[in-house]
């Protein structure tokens, strides 16, 4: 069920043990070749695949597609909330939100609040398909670009030239701040050249199954425990 097409009656007799589910994304840099729109088109193309099959079983909101991107900010044509602002809008930083939420409802032991990323939610112990080179999400990188070109070919530029950007070290167990600018200079990391629709189709069944399984999980629930 989708909110935004629905009356208030209609959600007023809604069971309150009922999944909701807020889509959150972006409108941020993605290097030369890919378009700023690109998280929330691929967000938005994984929800519409769950609610095909997740159909009347879960409540979902409009896409949130305005982000805290303060960190690509130095590309241009990034949109970015400001991380208080964007908290009090409802999720990121996600961890964060839902802490404050908890403290909030510290005595109500049935709500059972979560957040995640579909491209985290696989409990794989190797890579998603053989035919990928990288082995987890990057940025407008070969994942994301492949999931582009199986949804929006034409929005996608020149990638089988955009070179390699590895992730680069870890500063465990120190952290240090940075921007995408301290990664990056053409503001993907990853390995878009490798790209292809047909490991986009892979990706988006990959992420699809993860989030439906996640929801099936969340319908499941005892409203006690939660092993993470």
């Amino acid at each position: 069920m989708e909110l935004d097409e629905m009356t208030w009656p209609q959600v007023a007799a809604l069971s309150r043990d009922l999944p909701v589910v807020v889509p959150v994304a972006a409108l941020e840099q993605h290097g030369r070749h890919m378009p700023l729109f690109t998280d929330s088109l691929l967000c938005g193309e994984v929800i519409r695949r769950v609610k095909e099959t997740m159909k009347d079983r879960v409540l979902f909101t409009p896409l949130m597609w305005l982000g805290n991107s303060h960190h690509h900010m130095d590309f241009p044509g990034t949109l970015s909330a400001s991380p208080r602002l964007y908290l009090d809008l409802l999720i990121v930083p996600a961890q964060q939100a839902l802490f404050e939420l908890r403290q909030t409802y510290r005595q109500r032991s049935d709500l059972l609040l979560l957040s995640t990323t579909y491209w985290t939610l696989g409990t794989r112990t190797g890579p998603i398909d053989p035919s990928l080179k990288q082995t987890q999400m990057g940025h407008a990188c070969e994942f994301e670009t492949s999931m582009m070109l199986r949804i929006r070919p034409d929005l996608v530029g020149d990638y089988k030239n955009a070179k390699d950007v590895p992730w680069g070290k870890a500063f465990a167990p120190a952290s240090r701040a940075w921007i995408t600018k301290d990664r990056t200079e053409p503001g993907h990391i990853g390995f878009p050249q490798h790209a292809s629709a047909e490991k986009g189709e892979i990706l988006f069944r990959a992420f699809t199954s993860d989030v439906v399984a996640l929801l099936e999980r969340v319908i499941a629930w005892d409203g006690k425990e939660w092993d993470a």
